[in-house]
């Protein structure tokens, strides 16, 4: 039994009174919560920015890495250590704008983890400049006329690059998102859900705005089919829908577990240091010169 008590934390939080970054972290701590897992079982990754301060608020191991460079270094952690349930909370900035690369590479790899966007469509660390999701016309503290370029998709990119768990949440509902965080953490694969968190400080939409339109997916919604679930993606405006958008069942390799097979399945540490004699060789097949003792 786990309590949601052992998950707090006594950093002091630097968001906005009132900001639905809350609702996805009360969201996933009862998430955690509901799947028992420890604190000391998580590892949380981050880059930069608003989204990316939530590993703070919640007692368990953390990383904050570079902007925009949380998905590699997840990527390692949970290859090293597989016993950690390994989750990237990150902005819509620092992974569609600087991290898309690795946003899109990710999707091949297929590591056992799951990534949590905060989708606000706009730069809030940096005071309200237009992010990759920004609207096309929207103004904003620097794209003054309106923004010029037609917003990324990057819930219908990852439909598309075989991402195998895609799903959409509001931070404004807490239990339906908790309940999905609860499906992807416990899917075997990379498991992605995008969360819509308007920006109350410098976003284009209140959070009204989304409340009026926003819908639950209805039961007899097949998120097995891809034709279905790209028209879900990119359907935005009078009508957007949460939920799981799309979900393949298809047995695929996950990044990792070749290691693990071949080498050794449990994690890095108990590996122990490799013998010299090893060493040597490998290096030599380098060309370099042989370890010399160091005492």
């Amino acid at each position: 039994m786990v309590a949601i008590e052992e998950y707090q934390s006594d950093a002091e939080n630097q968001w906005c009174p009132g900001c639905p970054n809350f609702g996805i972290l009360s969201a996933l701590k009862n998430a955690l919560v509901k799947l028992a897992k420890k604190p000391e079982e998580i590892c949380l990754v981050s880059g930069i920015g608003q989204a990316a301060k939530l590993p703070h608020y919640l007692r368990c191991n953390f990383f904050n890495g570079l902007h925009g460079r949380a998905l590699p270094v997840a990527t390692a952690i949970r290859v090293v250590n597989p016993e950690l349930t390994t989750i990237v909370v990150t902005g819509d900035g620092d992974c569609y704008g600087e991290g898309g690369n690795h946003f899109m590479h990710t999707f091949r790899r297929n590591p056992d983890m799951t990534l949590i966007v905060h989708n606000n469509q706009i730069y809030g660390l940096t005071k309200g400049q237009a992010s990759p999701t920004t609207e096309l016309g929207d103004r904003t503290r620097l794209q003054f006329e309106g923004v010029k370029l037609a917003p990324l998709q990057p819930l219908a990119l990852a439909i598309l690059q075989g991402c195998p768990f895609v799903a959409r949440g509001f931070a404004g509902d807490i239990p339906h998102l908790s309940d999905l965080f609860v499906e992807a953490i416990r899917f075997k694969g990379f498991s992605y859900v995008d969360v819509i968190q308007p920006c109350i400080s410098w976003g284009t939409h209140p959070v009204s705005w989304y409340r009026e339109r926003i819908y639950k997916l209805p039961p007899d919604y097949n998120p097995h089919q891809v034709d279905g679930a790209l028209k879900k993606a990119i359907e935005w405006g009078d009508r957007i829908p949460i939920g799981i958008l799309y979900h393949d069942d298809t047995p695929r390799h996950v990044f990792g577990d070749y290691f693990r097979a071949q080498i050794h399945d449990g994690t890095l540490t108990e590996l122990g240091f490799p013998p010299r004699d090893a060493l040597d060789e490998l290096l030599e097949g380098f060309g370099a010169s042989k370890l010399k003792n160091k005492r």
